[in-house]
């Protein structure tokens, strides 16, 4: 009987292994793209363009404005002295984000003079007292740019407090009333939210508790870090199978997918981070997911041209994921197809764009730290 047992447990560990060892040969063998797209003076002088040609041009805007009475039908520029240009109120903040990025990475750029003084006109403390006081122009205006706008605003003060420079700092505490909004705002909000709004577009949750997370990190802000951890690990923590291959939809310039992974990526330990996405995306887990670009066709298209966008926040939630070559690899295969198209002269996607693809730039550079 003993012999028997062990020649039963002999043939048990040769088959398990035998299994291993096939799982190990299917599994890719890749390499690291070597392809050399860098942001360097030039592309930032290239992409530092499109903000200054947006953040004081008043026409065209859409407003988000609700009417609730007749004295509440103003020019945007009145309500928003400070964020009126770049067709509407988030990309006039992250077009501003974009080029305190600029001036904070590169001394050198060329329309550094231009770019300090549209900034010190825009962000003056009087302008941001008016921006606050928008939010409680009318019941409805409570809500105005929940969630997208609003961590486009923490991101630009996570900017700004990391700048060691006299007029950063400026610019910083006069943001200060508009940012204390906000994060309390959200500290508010998110306990109320009982689903997470799962989109390509602005609404998306994960999105703008990422970039929110961000700042709260930075800043010291516990209460924030602690409503954005609380409501991410409520929304997604028993996420499976998410279905990337549906992705993008139309108009998306947000991944659902990755922007859960992102923010989970975030709020969860490196441990936990890893036995939760290998349920949730079991392709990229194991490095095998295939992910082509967003195709524009009608780069004139204000809608159409979201999936540039799409191109560069991928990227974006791609490059931070440590050790994996599928995700690197196709971080730069997505900001290399839309690099070069979003200064087509076109205002549909200059306006905008150019953040994103700093963005994408931005976590690109800190990976590699």
């Amino acid at each position: 009987m003993k012999n028997r047992i062990d020649l039963f447990t002999c043939i048990c560990i040769i088959f398990l292994v035998s299994c291993n060892t096939t799982k190990k040969e299917t599994l890719p063998t890749l390499v690291k793209s070597t392809k050399k797209i860098e942001l360097d003076i030039e592309e930032a002088n290239r992409l530092s363009e499109l903000p200054l040609e947006c953040i004081q041009n008043p026409l065209p805007y859409k407003s988000g404005l609700v009417i609730a009475q007749e004295s509440d039908l103003q020019m945007p520029i009145a309500h928003h002295p400070a964020f009126y240009g770049c067709f509407d109120w988030h990309s006039a903040v992250h077009g501003h984000w974009s080029l305190v990025f600029l001036l904070k990475n590169f001394p050198d750029l060329a329309q550094r003079e231009e770019a300090i003084q549209m900034l010190d006109q825009n962000l003056t403390a009087e302008n941001i007292e008016k921006e606050v006081a928008y939010f409680s122009l009318n019941r409805e205006s409570r809500s105005f740019e929940r969630t997208y706008g609003w961590a486009w605003l923490l991101k630009l003060q996570e900017e700004l407090s990391t700048w060691d420079d006299s007029t950063a700092q400026k610019w910083y505490n006069n943001l200060k009333p508009l940012e204390e909004y906000i994060s309390n705002a959200y500290i508010e909000y998110l306990p109320k939210l009982v689903y997470p709004i799962r989109v390509g577009t602005h609404s998306n949750t994960a999105f703008g508790m990422s970039f929110a997370y961000d700042y709260a990190q930075t800043v010291g802000n516990d209460t924030l870090s602690s409503a954005i951890k609380e409501a991410a690990i409520r929304f997604y923590s028993y996420d499976k199978d998410c279905p990337i291959s549906w992705e993008p939809s139309g108009y998306d310039f947000l991944s659902p997918c990755l922007q859960e992974l992102d923010v989970m990526r975030k709020v969860l330990t490196k441990e936990e981070f890893e036995k939760w996405s290998s349920k949730f995306m079991p392709s990229l887990y194991n490095q095998s997911l295939t992910l082509n670009p967003g195709q524009v066709k009608d780069r004139s298209d204000g809608h159409l041209v979201h999936l540039d966008g799409v191109n560069f926040s991928r990227a974006w939630c791609l490059y931070p994921l440590e050790d994996n070559v599928n995700a690197y690899n196709l971080a730069m295969e997505h900001l290399e197809y839309s690099l070069s198209k979003i200064t087509d002269g076109d205002y549909a996607g200059q306006h905008w764009l150019g953040s994103f693809a700093l963005y994408a730039f931005k976590t690109k550079i800190e990976a590699q730290q």
